[in-house]
Order: C-alpha cells, then sequence, then structure tokens
C-alpha cells in the first residue's frame, strides 16, 4: 500500500509537471512570448506555489520546456535516404528543415527574446545545433568526405544556413511565403555543396 500511495504521488506530480510544460508552451504558440509565473499556473489550473514546487525558478521550466520541444520534433522527424542522388537529399532536408521550424516558431522567438540573459536557453539552442549538425554530418557524409579540408566549414555554412535565424530573416524579414523561403533554403544548401565539391576537384 506503501509502494502504491507512493507511485500515485509520483504520477501525480509527473502529470503536473506535464501539464506546466503544457500551459508553457501553449501561452508561447498562442502569442504571449514570454508568459508570468501567474499566467503560466492559471493555465495549467494550479496555484502558483504549485508551479514553483514543481519548477523552482523559470530556468527549470525552460529546461523541461526545451526538452519537450525536441522531443517533439524528433517524433516527427523523417530519416532521409542516403542513398538518394545529392540534389533529392538536398531537397528532402530543406523540406523537412522548413516543416520543423514552422513548428518551433513561436518558442524560438520567444527564446531569442530571453536567451542573451538565459544560460538555460543557451544549453537549449546549442542542443538543437548539435541534433541539426549531426543529421547534417549523416545525410551529407559522402560528399563532406570528398570535400576533405573544408568539410568542418561545410557543415557549419549548411547548419548556419538552415537553423531558425535564417528562416526568421526570410519570413520575418524578408516577408517570404513558406515556398519562397524553402525554395531559397534548397537554393542555398545546392550552392555551398556545389562549391566545397568544386573547390576540392580543383
Amino acid at each position: 500500500m506503501t509502494e502504491a500511495r507512493t507511485d500515485g504521488r509520483t504520477a501525480r506530480a509527473e502529470r503536473t509537471r506535464a501539464a506546466i510544460v503544457e500551459a508553457h508552451l501553449a501561452l508561447i504558440n498562442s502569442g504571449d512570448l514570454s508568459p508570468s509565473g501567474e499566467r503560466i499556473a492559471e493555465r495549467a489550473g494550479i496555484s502558483l506555489r504549485t508551479l514553483w514546487t514543481n519548477y523552482k525558478d523559470m530556468e527549470t521550466l525552460f529546461k523541461a520546456s526545451g526538452e519537450r520541444i525536441l522531443a517533439d520534433q524528433l517524433a516527427t522527424w523523417q530519416p532521409i535516404d542516403t542513398s538518394l542522388p545529392l540534389h533529392r537529399r538536398i531537397d528532402a532536408y530543406c523540406r523537412q528543415r522548413v516543416r520543423l521550424l514552422q513548428a518551433i516558431a513561436p518558442a524560438a522567438r520567444a527564446a531569442a527574446m530571453r536567451e542573451p540573459v538565459s544560460p538555460q536557453l543557451q544549453r537549449n539552442r546549442r542542443k538543437h545545433i548539435a541534433r541539426v549538425t549531426a543529421e547534417v554530418e549523416q545525410l551529407f557524409a559522402a560528399e563532406l568526405e570528398a570535400v576533405g579540408e573544408g568539410r568542418r566549414s561545410l557543415v557549419h555554412a549548411v547548419v548556419a544556413a538552415t537553423m531558425f535565424p535564417a528562416w526568421s530573416m526570410l519570413v520575418d524579414g524578408l516577408a517570404l511565403d513558406e515556398d519562397e523561403a524553402r525554395a531559397v533554403f534548397t537554393r542555398t544548401v545546392t550552392a555551398l555543396f556545389a562549391s566545397a565539391l568544386a573547390a576540392s576537384a580543383s
């Protein structure tokens, strides 16, 4: 009975923490890019005290919300066939990047507001960069091997060209629609590989 009560309390605590994260992200997705503790607690249907009992500060909540965003991305991410020709891999990669970036856009804009003073949001960003870097290195392994000494620079260029700041410039700064922005992604990545491969061949 003691174990059952302990398991029940643990399950309730997990549900409460999940509800807090859901409320945090729901507020951000609805346009409240910097929701207060009071707003989050109200949305989650809990007291402010319960919020801070489960998450001691906003940094710990940023960590949990960041983990949820990454988990959601991984759940919808689809592996791309590495045997496809380069141009088809680039097209598939850019299409998937656009889909994922569209999904996290509100959270990314919210993070950008606080990231300069938030160590946890900076860590969250590094996790996103590491995930995309690993994808680029795996998907384009043959071309990166062919590039030789320029490999590291090419990886960095492709990652930088397909992260949220680049997407934000296209859709927020230049007011491109999704298809236009995706075409820019594809053109940029194609040009990066063409230039690097040509340089290595010469």
